[in-house]
């Protein structure tokens, strides 16, 4: 019997059939995982978009909405590359992190500032999972000689890192600061746009709706 070291100096020469089968088989139920979870992602960033209090954290999530439909197009690239229909698997992880985010909206006021700063947290959440799942598939695919597959992956990988720092960013410059000044005091909202309890976004220094 092989020992331990010989079966991993075995796999990267490319004589272990048997680990390399099990390790593209993991590969596939990863891949399959991450599909569902971007395809849930994609109607969980617009129920954030209309949750969210200002234009700028609204945008922020529509942006990435959009960014995202892309990553389920490339994922289906990954797919083909590698021979394999198709297929949505589960994740219990994004299930819990969308519940999260809807909590965020169910347990702030609408309209106000401190909502924005639960939904960039949820948001964070969410790609900081996808940024550890598209990393461990990534490195998967690169293990199996998987080459087209790695060069999807990655620029997915990459796009999720960019807009979790938008995300901080955006937080840090504009949401954190003004939700704490609007605990002290509930008139200091006077930077952004609004929502009205109907739904219509108003400028809320002139009180004008803007759509």
């Amino acid at each position: 019997m092989a020992t331990f070291g010989e079966r991993i100096a075995n796999f990267f020469g490319g004589n272990d059939t048997q680990t390399q089968e099990g390790l593209k088989n993991l590969f596939i139920t990863e891949l399959k995982d991450i599909y569902y979870a971007e395809k849930q992602a994609v109607d969980a960033l617009g129920e954030q978009a209309d949750a969210s209090t200002t234009n700028e954290v609204r945008n922020a999530f529509l942006q990435h909405q959009e960014e995202t439909r892309n990553q389920v197009a490339r994922l289906e690239q990954v797919f083909s590359s590698i021979g394999v229909d198709v297929e949505e698997g589960s994740c219990d992880a994004i299930d819990g992190l969308i519940d999260d985010a809807q909590r965020s909206v169910s347990n702030t006021d609408s309209g106000s500032l401190t909502r924005d700063a639960g939904l960039i947290i949820a948001g964070q959440k969410i790609e900081h999972h996808e940024i550890a799942a598209y990393g461990s598939v990534a490195t998967l695919a690169r293990v199996l000689g998987y080459q087209q597959a790695v060069g999807l992956l990655e620029q997915t990988l990459a796009e999720e890192k960019n807009a979790d720092k938008k995300l901080t960013t955006l937080a840090e410059s504009f949401v954190n600061s003004r939700a704490a000044g609007e605990s002290d005091d509930d008139s200091n909202q006077d930077a952004g746009s609004m929502v009205n309890p109907d739904g219509t976004r108003y400028d809320h220094p002139t009180g004008n709706v803007i759509g």
